[in-house]
């Protein structure tokens, strides 16, 4: 019979294929500060380079390489740039690159312990080293009553919890009958977006989460929680939900999570505390009392993903009663039964989360925690740490600047005193500019310009030079408004 044409790459143009376009990556990564932190490309710009129809024959990688080089590239805003000091870091090392690839070479669905038994340990050990790692409390080990997955993201973290919550509340019933009303949760003015999201999609709706006043350093007021949770139980509303945070993400302010946690235990209410860039900072034991209260959570999250080297997508999220969660989660159709599940001795990871299906991502983590070890990751987010602190002086420092909130850890938020006209033009300037990437908030209705250190080779270099451009650039704005 004639060899019949199969289409696919085979192993030995897998291996070609594959050098070249690690040697690509390694080049990328040398030369990343020659690019513009920020794509210059306008809405529209990459789409129209791409053909309207798809191939009917193969092309040749190398073809695809090329457009890689002369379509993606431009579109492109360079995370791992230096230079980049937006939004929040987001590692990607090369130990968790090679880790990602290797996770898809295996191609495995880790629904089930039995589908990839690798898949689920590895998860389940890595993740009780990083109790130990960062001193979290015990309660939350799988040899204890809790245990950690991994989420893509705190956002899913936050809303598997308030799940959790919800059906905890209602003793699993609103899972069989529906949501009858009544249930209220509640977070600071200041937490993520994603909290509000989690309520749209739990049914618990969006005029039912209370915003919770905050403090001069825009974190939780506890006092002001108590409160709204004694009013709505006078008004015969149902408290079942607080979120907390640790950095939030305007100003990386941190919840009294002591206090709260009183109240939540005293009412019987659901503490989950979002620690999605800042945990990270729990690696180093002087930097421990961020995470002070935490034995009161009823779960926990932060996301290696940003701080810690580990590229997207990696949420580490720990409950203190896996139970409740399995049960909030848990079904299980004729196809998916086997013998390993039915034997209660091991954890099917579907069942800790939304979707079915998963990855084999805590080979990134296992890979990166082994490249770099404690000491490695400790001596970088110290490094990062000194860079916002020396960083911070030079704004205390210059009566052109202020300071708009503490900064506890890796991020800044300051602006010019020349007000928010001066401010947004000396970003949106900068930006354009393409040798720095910063973001904005607003803090008490004040525009605040953001300078988030923690990418992997930032240095002192790139934040002085930042810190020269933005007065250089803010003095001639001052002198043009």
């Amino acid at each position: 019979m004639p060899n019949q044409q199969t289409y696919h790459m085979t192993p030995d143009e897998f291996r070609r294929h594959g050098r070249a376009l690690v040697d690509w990556i390694a080049d990328y990564h040398e030369q990343i500060e020659a690019y513009p932190v920020l794509s210059q490309v306008q809405p529209g710009e990459v789409r129209a380079l791409l053909p309207e129809q798809a191939p009917q024959t193969g092309e040749s990688f190398e073809a695809m390489l090329k457009d890689v080089e002369d379509i993606i590239l431009p579109g492109i805003t360079h995370w791992q740039s230096p230079n980049f000091f937006a939004y929040f870091p987001t590692g990607a090392s090369f130990p968790s690159m090679l880790a990602d690839l290797l996770s898809s070479g295996f191609g495995v669905q880790g629904m089930l312990w039995a589908t990839s038994p690798a898949c689920t340990e590895v998860e389940t050990h890595v993740l009780d080293w990083l109790i130990e790692m960062m001193g979290l409390p015990r309660r939350f080990l799988s040899t204890e009553s809790g245990g950690g997955v991994i989420q893509e993201s705190a956002s899913s973290a936050s809303l598997t919890a308030l799940l959790a919550a919800r059906e905890r509340v209602t003793q699993y019933a609103s899972n069989l009958t529906g949501l009858e009303g009544g249930l209220v949760a509640y977070a600071s003015s200041q937490a993520h977006s994603s909290i509000e999201k989690a309520m749209m999609i739990a049914g618990l709706g969006r005029e039912n989460l209370r915003l919770i006043d905050v403090d001069a350093d825009f974190a939780m007021c506890p006092a002001d929680l108590a409160a709204r949770i004694d009013a709505d139980l006078a008004a015969g509303f149902i408290p079942c939900f607080v979120s907390t945070t640790i950095g939030t993400t305007s100003s990386n302010a941190i919840d009294p999570i002591p206090e709260i946690g009183k109240i939540c235990q005293e009412h019987g209410i659901w503490l989950h505390v979002d620690a999605a860039m800042s945990g990270t900072a729990a690696l180093c034991p002087e930097f421990r009392w961020t995470h002070q209260g935490l034995e009161l959570a009823d779960s926990y999250c932060f996301n290696p993903h940003k701080w810690m080297f580990t590229n997207f997508d990696v949420d580490c999220f720990y409950v203190a009663d896996r139970s409740a969660l399995i049960k909030t989660l848990s079904i299980l159709p004729e196809y998916l039964k086997n013998q390993a599940s039915e034997s209660g001795a091991v954890f099917d990871y579907r069942d800790w989360q939304i979707s079915l299906g998963r990855r084999f991502r805590a080979l990134k983590l296992w890979f990166v925690i082994r490249h770099y070890g404690v000491e490695g990751l400790r001596y970088h987010v110290r490094r990062h740490v000194e860079l916002a602190q020396q960083f911070a002086g030079w704004v205390e420092a210059d009566a052109r600047f202020e300071l708009m909130a503490p900064a506890p850890l890796n991020l800044v938020c300051f602006r010019h005193v020349g007000g928010d006209d001066l401010n947004q033009a000396l970003i949106e300037y900068l930006n354009r500019s393409g040798e720095i990437y910063l973001t904005h908030t607003r803090l008490n209705d004040v525009y605040t310009l953001r300078m988030s250190i923690g990418q992997m080779h930032t240095e002192e270099r790139h934040v002085a030079g930042a810190w020269q451009l933005i007065t250089e650039t803010a003095e001639r704005l001052a002198a043009d408004l």
